[in-house]
């Protein structure tokens, strides 16, 4: 019998060829991709300037480090932008080199990765199920008063979609800042929450120097080739050391460009929110609907849904909706998840009542 290899979300190509569809008839569910795609303005204006290619970009991107200040409402030193949240993410594990650190489980698996590279030793701990995968932060600060160097949050968290609020995050960064541990937290969802400023901790940046907050433009502004990324902290010290360690013009032209004009793009930020807060809303209405489905609070652009149907397995439901061109996330590679689960995130409307439909016949 022929092994059944797990797939990345986005991994549309490998898909096809297994199971033998089309690969443009699939509706990918499991990128977390907005579905409008990249801004019909932005289009126009980077087709306008393809000159900059030209040029080495700024630097210290200056101007782009200002849009970001102001889009965040943050001060522009305290900015640093990287080639995608990934570098980032990546030149502050090594940079700060913890010997310890504590993360969330499950999560974004790139974490542990880059951790490993470092040889940091990782303790995961776990959301609970019976908890909608909300963390308890109390259990949680007593875990970290144990002494770690490294704290790492996803806020809202992939792929629970559950989050944090705001004084939640504060009581984490108190903890943290008297055990000596630094947060990462990593928003690269939060502008997918129904209110943006009751989960992102950007506004407690210049009262925190043991945090840093890190974004990206891959899944709100649908952009993950132009591989752009930002972080803001307060340490300065800590930032100075982060450019040190970071390749000079780390970010091409073209991308610094386009990141100044999307994040000021407000038909397109408007646009975008009103369809997958009307859309996530819609789903999650009807999926709870089917009575051997569990659907857990959604802040990000995606949804997870537990499957309580003894004898159904995730990777059932993944066969039944892909023949149909609808490719969901089976999270059986998400290990902390115990149970049968897969993920879906908001696409256009059309092919949400397809994705509803599908998993509607699938458990009628």
């Amino acid at each position: 019998m022929e092994a059944k290899p797990q797939f990345h979300g986005s991994d549309t190509a490998a898909v096809a060829a297994f199971y033998h569809v089309p690969v443009d008839e699939i509706v990918c569910f499991g990128a977390n991709v907005n579905p409008l795609g990249l801004s019909k303005n932005l289009k126009k204006d980077l087709a306008a300037h393809l000159d900059l290619l030209s040029s080495y970009p700024d630097r210290n991107y200056t101007t782009l480090k200002k849009v970001i200040a102001d889009y965040c409402q943050i001060l522009p030193e305290h900015v640093i932008v990287g080639n995608g949240s990934t570098e980032l993410i990546s030149l502050l594990i090594q940079t700060r080199k913890p010997q310890k650190t504590l993360v969330l489980g499950p999560t974004y698996s790139e974490y542990g990765r880059e951790l490993d590279l470092v040889g940091s030793s990782i303790h995961t701990y776990l959301l609970k199920e019976s908890d909608q995968f909300h963390l308890d932060i109390h259990a949680f600060c007593e875990e970290i008063r144990k002494g770690y160097d490294l704290v790492i949050l996803c806020n809202p968290n992939n792929p629970t979609s559950s989050a944090l609020k705001m004084p939640e995050i504060q009581t984490i960064l108190d903890c943290c800042r008297e055990a000596g541990s630094f947060l990462m937290i990593d928003e690269t969802y939060v502008e997918f929450a129904p209110d943006i400023n009751e989960i992102s901790s950007m506004s407690l940046i210049s009262s925190f120097d043991n945090l840093m907050i890190l974004r990206g433009v891959s899944k709100f502004y649908a952009a993950p080739g132009l591989r752009l990324g930002y972080g803001a902290t307060s340490n300065s010290q800590f930032l100075q050391d982060l450019l040190l360690m970071q390749n000079p013009w780390s970010l091409n032209s073209l991308g610094a460009y386009a990141g100044e004009k999307m994040l000021q793009d407000q038909e397109y930020i408007r646009k975008t929110r009103d369809l997958i807060l009307s859309e996530r809303d819609k789903m999650c209405t009807e999926i709870s609907k089917i009575n051997v489905l569990t659907v857990y609070p959604a802040y990000a652009n995606f949804v997870l849904v537990k499957i309580e149907k003894e004898g159904v397995t995730s990777a059932d439901v993944f066969e039944f909706l892909i023949k149909q061109g609808l490719m969901v996330r089976d999270c059986s590679s998400f290990k902390e998840l115990g149970g049968e689960y897969f993920r879906f995130c908001i696409m256009a409307p059309e092919d949400n009542k397809r994705l509803l439909q599908g998993i509607q016949d699938f458990f009628a």
